[in-house]
């Protein structure tokens, strides 16, 4: 599986997080649950944190897609 790219998050002075995928909104973090994501974003690998806290993870397609003549190389 291809690793996502193209989130950023961004922590506001309130403790608010809020995440972005391609420079669009894909999530508000606020309180125990924006603690909890920066932590699991400063422990592992950011990007695959961000996908997996937006629900833009493993849509169960991507062997699908993958295989689609239109996107062989």
């Amino acid at each position: 599986m291809p690793r996502p790219h193209g989130f950023t998050y961004t922590q506001r002075a309130d403790g608010t997080v809020a995440i972005t995928h391609h420079s669009r909104a894909a999530g508000t973090l606020r309180g125990a649950r924006a603690e909890q994501f920066l932590a699991e974003a400063a422990a592992g690998d950011p990007q695959l944190v961000m996908a997996r806290w937006t629900g833009a993870y493993k849509h169960g397609n991507e062997r699908t897609a993958r295989n689609h003549p239109r996107n062989r190389r």
